[in-house]
Order: structure tokens, then sequence, then C-alpha cells
């Protein structure tokens, strides 16, 4: 067997497995391989008719850089043999260690979005200009979470980034606050609002500081969403933001905003996190992180997910 076709055949397994569910729950985007084979240690993503490839950048020497290459090579042949998929809406990133506020710069500037269906929800993505889409696939069941939850529910989402979580909130019948301290971002979400046909009455939207914004607001909420970086140094904040130093008063601000009997969704992606003691000694922590990562998905640390609430 050829290394071509070992790639192509544990792609064509893949996609046989997700190809009905995708189908039937009307899910345009989703991962169809994850580092399977150690030999190829890539990610495949699909959007529609399109295949996001993100490998890890760091230098090779030159016989290594022979072996990325012919695999490179392989892995679009597969791409456009199994799945039909035309070399031209193949894209490869490379996805280093992230720092900073690195998810939140341009990488190019194509400006060419495209619209995918996630169930019932419609969602703008960029796959060229940054290193994430627009869309976080790991939280596609957090999304379907939210949306069965949010009827006339007062919903805040923090740290929002394209809000996609507000979107399917608004599809539930949730009145939802919107806040991201990047222009680019909240423009993203109304216009994924905008999309969805979903009035901006109904709904507030604030480019703000998400530690400026709990500290200042009086208002309660039914439901929190609180998925922040794992670090951030960005010029719009005071200083830097670390989630494991940071975590515990960024929880306590959210708790202050909270209504009783409502429930703070908590998630982050730092692989080494660990939630500090006093969080559940103050309240209700239950950990549905297996319960959030999706079928589509081999790493079960891409992320953790909490439900904070008040005891009863």
């Amino acid at each position: 067997m050829t290394n071509n076709s070992i790639i192509a055949n544990r792609l064509a397994k893949n996609y046989k497995k997700l190809k009905k569910w995708t189908q039937s729950e009307k899910i345009d985007a989703f991962r169809v391989y994850e580092k399977d084979i150690p030999e190829y240690p890539y990610i495949i993503d699909i959007y529609k008719e399109y295949a996001l490839i993100y490998e890890k950048g760091k230098k090779l020497d030159v016989e290594d850089e022979n072996i990325r290459q012919k695999h490179i090579g392989q892995i679009y042949s597969a791409i456009t043999e199994v799945l039909g998929i035309d070399e031209s809406n193949i894209i490869l990133k490379k996805r280093e260690i992230q720092s900073g506020t690195q998810q939140y710069e341009k990488e190019d500037d194509e400006d060419q979005r495209i619209t995918i269906q996630e169930r019932s929800a419609l969602f703008y993505i960029n796959l060229y200009d940054y290193l994430d889409t627009g869309l976080f696939l790991d939280h596609r069941p957090l999304r379907q979470i939210i949306n069965k939850t949010s009827k006339d529910k007062r919903v805040l989402n923090l740290f929002s980034y394209t809000g996609s979580l507000s979107v399917v909130a608004a599809l539930g019948g949730g009145h939802v606050t919107t806040v991201d301290m990047s222009n680019t971002y909240v423009n993203w979400s109304k216009d994924n609002f905008r999309l969805n046909h979903l009035m901006f009455s109904q709904h507030k939207f604030l480019v703000k500081n998400t530690f400026e914004f709990l500290k200042e607001d009086q208002n309660k909420y039914d439901i929190i969403i609180l998925d922040p970086p794992s670090f951030s140094n960005s010029k719009k904040m005071d200083g830097t933001f670390d989630i494991q130093r940071d975590h515990s008063g960024l929880i306590d601000l959210c708790m202050l905003r909270l209504a009783p009997g409502g429930i703070l969704y908590f998630s982050n992606n730092f692989r080494k996190f660990k939630m500090d003691e006093t969080i559940s000694q103050k309240f209700k922590v239950k950990d549905i992180t297996m319960k959030s990562i999706p079928k589509d998905f081999r790493d079960l640390k891409i992320h953790c997910c909490f439900e904070i609430t008040f005891e009863a």
C-alpha cells in the first residue's frame, strides 16, 4: 500500500462515519482528520466545498522538509480524490503556539467570506485572512446547549469573538448582550445577526474590555458565556491576561452579574488549566468537558468547559 493510499483510506473511512451525521444535522463545517496517522500530524477541517489543513509551524532541516513536502502533496491528492474538493479550494495554514493576541491578527487580506450552516444557524467564515476562521468548531455542542436553553433568557456573551454563541442564543429566543474589545469582531457578530435575520432591537453589541464591562455593568443575566483567550497582551488592556492566573477574579466578577438560578458557562483551551479551589468552595462547579467535545474531534483536551451556578 502506498503512502498516498494510506492517507486516502483514512480520509475515506473518517468521512464515511461522518457523512450521514453531517447531512442529517445540516452541518457544513466539521473535522475529518486529526493526526490519526503519526506520520501525518495534520488537522483537516471541511467547510462546504473547501478543505483547511493545519500543520504545526516549526523549522525543519532539509531532509524533514522534503518529507513534509511529500506528505503535503499526498494529503492534497487524497482530499481531491476522496472528498472531491478542488485543489484550488484547499488552504494550508501553520498553527504555532499562540501568544499575545495572535488569533486576532490578520495573516492575509483576501477578504473572502463564505456562508456555512450549522443546524438552524448561518455563519460567515473567512478561510484566508486569519489563523482561525471565525467559527470554533469544537464549541458546536455548547452552541446547541445555548440554543436549546435561551428562550426568554437574558444572555451575556463575553470575549464573544464573531458572536456565534450570541447568534444561537438569539435564535433560541434569548435577549443577548455581546461584548468584545475588537471592533472587527463585534461588526462580524452584527453581520452574523443580519445573516440570520435577527433584529438588533432585541440585542446589544458592545466594543468593551470584559473586565471593565463587568465592573461597570449593573444588569443581571440568566446565562453568561465566558470563553476567554489563554493569554492576551492587547494594547486595549492594562497589563496582561493569563487564564490560569486570572480566571478566579474573572469568574467572581461574572457571578456578581449572574441572576439567581442562572448558569455561567466557562471554557478555555489552556491544556494545563486547573480550576482554582476557591471557586468550588464558593459556587457549584460541574465539569461538562466530555459533554462539550464534538464527535468529530479526537483531541479530548481541545478545551475544558464548566457549568458554574450558585449553591441551592
